[in-house]
């Protein structure tokens, strides 16, 4: 592989605009396999910002722990990335960000605090909702600037959680708001101060991500990791390795390369 990092990415930071922080290879929002894939090709390191769910199985947990069993360094936030750091963290996976800190203390238990519409990959996977970890930052940077009262605040959060997360945007939620008799001089207000100060707290801890593994590629990088633990091979495991090897022979022999599919949406 050209790089010896690998980024999987999406919605939450463009690959274009990552690259602005580490160079590295960029691949689409990681679905199962995809890290197994990954690590097949020995990099130093992994880092899962997006991937999908529900419409598709998810990056598994355990080609994770097979790669970190392997000596590759694995890291997470933002999003998708955010939540396996969570669960693997005592395990040696990376966690960086707000949102992972978040779900790490228990102080976010739910996936669809970052869960969110994308658009297909012809639109770079363009965010078509908004995740209720950015509308919670954004409603608390509100109060704090004297945009809405604390009281609106914690309405407005309620109201936010009760939407489908396909359907959560900052439009909605004002629409919901005035429904809900929300005082429409605080609406109108937050209306006016959104476009400028909208909070996008993914994009910012992709960022963090991005930026801790550059200053760790001087030096923690050079070096493979060194697994904590004992890898344990069971039935399943053993059964998605073959369906992924069979899958990954097959499309190498039809196209000459390896085409990922293309799933549809949601994603995170």
């Amino acid at each position: 592989m050209k790089s010896r990092i690998c980024v999987f990415t999406g919605p939450t930071i463009s690959a274009a605009d990552a690259r602005l922080e580490l160079d590295a290879l960029y691949r689409p929002p990681a679905a199962q396999g995809d890290v197994y894939r990954a690590a097949l090709d020995a990099p130093l390191a992994i880092a899962i910002i997006d991937g999908y769910f529900e419409t598709v199985p998810a990056v598994w947990h355990k080609e994770v722990l097979w790669a970190m069993s392997r000596g590759v360094h694995v890291y997470g936030g933002a999003s998708m990335g955010a939540l396996r750091a969570a669960e693997l963290a005592d395990f040696g996976m990376i966690g960086v960000g707000a949102v992972f800190t978040a779900y790490r203390d228990g102080v976010l238990t739910d996936d669809d605090e970052v869960a969110i519409r994308v658009g297909p990959a012809e639109t770079g996977y363009r965010a078509l909702s908004e995740a209720m970890v950015n509308i919670r930052a954004t409603l608390h940077a509100a109060e704090a600037a004297g945009v809405v009262t604390s009281k609106t605040r914690l309405a407005l959060e309620r109201l936010a959680k009760t939407l489908y997360y396909p359907e959560r945007s900052y439009a909605a939620l004002l629409i919901a708001g005035r429904d809900t008799g929300i005082a429409d001089t605080e609406l109108r207000r937050l209306h006016e101060w959104l476009p400028a100060g909208r909070i996008d707290l993914k994009r910012d801890d992709a960022i963090a991500l991005l930026r801790v593994m550059r200053d760790h590629r001087a030096d923690r990088l050079r070096a493979r990791a060194p697994a904590t633990f004992e890898f344990q091979h069971t039935v399943l495991w053993d059964r998605v390795v073959r369906s992924i090897r069979t899958s990954r022979r097959r499309k190498t022999t039809t196209t000459g390369r390896t085409r990922r599919r293309k799933p549809s949406p949601p994603r995170r």
